[in-house]
Order: structure tokens, then C-alpha cells, then sequence
């Protein structure tokens, strides 16, 4: 069975999708996207996904109305590409669409709505076992908190830590952790939980959200309060999450060990909190 995409309102094989060269998605970068997991067909936290996409939209000045048709159009592709049964992504991605190449945000073309959808099995391995990160200086730009398609820093790090075996980069901004390539970052000290505060430095983790919620709902205490770099040498756990990540644990940054190299215990409670809503299908 060919893998069908959709691409400006049609269904069709990928290797037929084309896309003008003249796209400010391609020249400019000019776009953003959202990824969506599906556990077995459901679609986790959807609503967020698409308010977060609404919002990354209005902060560029794409006019594209239609937020909710994308949800079929996304079911669609996941039952046709026979992924209902497994866990599976559907990346989404929208640019200004065609036109003069200007640097003004020109308003003569139709947006380009693009997606398709791929395997994503939670990485047992990373999950139980945790992963090694390295920590490098925040060279992204100052709008984290738009998901655009202008990936470039963050596949330049997470490319080095690639390299040399590591699993994600964690990143430092003015002596403070913000997040890493494609992951937010939480730190365990004392118990407490500690992550950087919502602003234009990280993006609004969808799966950030949940474990905030998780902490709040079962008396974990939590601060959303920046941690400096030193404070990286007295956490007792860190831990990274994202859609792909789901909550992965860290126990190595560079050659420092956390917690004698092994899961936390905090990470380990929210982890099972997390797959109970997960498996219950209750998102």
C-alpha cells in the first residue's frame, strides 16, 4: 500500500506530492507545525495541539480560519495509512503558501496545509532506562514560544549530541535551563519539581501541561521557576518530556551522573500516572 499525504486538499501518494519552489515555507521558513500522537487512534490531547497551532498562526499572521477541519482530514490519514492499531504521529505543517519572493509577509497567496503520518512507539528503552544529554548555550531565536518551522539551532544541537551518543540537549539561556532541542525539561530537588516558567524562551509543551496537571492532581509540589546552571549539579532527578519523548528520564548531563544513573522516583510516579491516562484513553 502506497503512503498516502495530504497536501491543499487532496489525498495522495507521497511520492505525487509537490510543492512550488516558490513557497515561503521553503524560502523563508515562513511557517509552523504541530505533531500529534495517536494511541491506537485517538488522538492525544488534540484540542491543545490545535490551540497551540491557532496561536503559532496568529503570532506569524497566517490566515488560515479552518482549525477544526484538520482534525478529520488527520483521522483520515491515520486509517487509510492502517496505523489505527498502533501508536502513530501525524505531523502537520502550514506556511504562507506561494508567491513573490519579498520580505514583506505578503498577503497574495493561499496558505500550504501539508501533513502525513508516521510510526511512533514509545522508546521502552529511553522511558525505563533513561538517557544521557549533553548541555550546550541557547542559540535559538527570541520567539520560542511560536512553533515555526525555523529548526535550524535546534538540528544543529541535538545533531552534536546525536554524535556522540546522547539522546537530547538541554539548553542554557542567560545561566538558566529553558528546554532542550525538542523536549521541555523538568528538574526534581527536595521533592519539588522545578521548570521553566511559560514565556517567548520555550514553547508550550503540550505534554508539559499534562505533568504539570499530573503533579498539581496528586499533591506533587511544582514550580514553574527557572533552574540555574549550578543547580543542575544538586538535582536529585531530571527528566525531559514531549510528544515523542513522553517522559523520558535523565540520568546523565555530559559525564555527570544523576542519582547514580538510574530513573527517579518522582519521574517513575509521573510516568505511571501518565501511561494510566494514556492506556484509559482519558485525554
Amino acid at each position: 500500500m502506497k503512503e498516502l499525504v495530504y497536501l491543499n486538499g487532496e489525498f495522495l501518494p507521497r511520492n505525487e506530492a509537490r510543492i512550488s519552489p516558490d513557497d515561503r515555507g521553503f524560502i523563508f521558513a515562513d511557517g509552523v507545525y504541530e505533531v500529534i500522537k495517536y494511541y491506537k487512534g485517538i488522538p492525544f490531547c488534540m484540542e491543545e495541539h490545535l490551540e497551540r497551532l491557532k496561536n503559532s498562526l496568529a503570532q506569524i499572521y497566517i490566515p488560515f480560519k479552518n482549525i477544526d477541519d484538520l482534525k478529520g482530514i488527520m483521522s483520515s490519514l491515520i486509517k487509510e495509512n492502517e496505523l489505527s492499531n498502533d501508536e502513530a504521529g501525524v505531523y502537520l505543517q502550514i506556511t504562507r503558501g506561494s508567491g513573490r519572493r519579498i520580505h514583506f509577509l505578503s498577503a497574495e497567496s493561499e496558505p500550504t496545509i501539508y501533513m502525513f503520518t508516521f510510526q511512533l512507539p514509545t522508546n521502552t528503552q529511553n522511558v525505563n532506562h533513561g538517557i544521557q544529554v549533553l548541555k550546550e548555550k541557547d542559540i535559538r531565536w527570541q520567539r520560542c514560544d511560536i512553533k515555526s518551522v525555523s529548526l535550524l539551532p535546534n538540528t544543529m544541537l541535538f545533531d552534536k549530541a546525536y554524535k556522540k551518543g546522547a539522546g537530547e540537549t538541554i539548553l542554557i539561556r542567560d545561566g538558566f535551563v529553558t528546554e532542550a532541542t525538542h523536549s521541555s525539561v523538568f528538574g526534581v530537588v527536595d521533592g519539588i519539581v522545578y521548570t521553566y516558567p511559560l514565556s517567548n524562551n520555550i514553547l508550550p509543551g503540550i505534554t508539559r501541561k499534562v505533568v504539570l496537571d499530573l503533579c498539581r492532581e496528586e499533591g506533587i509540589k511544582v514550580l514553574e521557576e527557572a533552574m540555574s546552571e549550578d543547580m543542575l549539579e544538586y538535582l536529585d532527578e531530571l527528566f525531559i518530556t514531549g510528544t515523542g519523548s513522553e517522559i523520558t528520564p535523565v540520568v546523565r548531563i555530559n559525564s555527570m551522573v544523576i542519582n547514580s544513573g538510574k530513573p527517579g522516583k518522582i519521574t517513575k510516579e509521573l510516568q505511571k500516572l501518565f501511561y494510566s491516562k494514556v492506556l484509559g484513553g482519558n485525554f
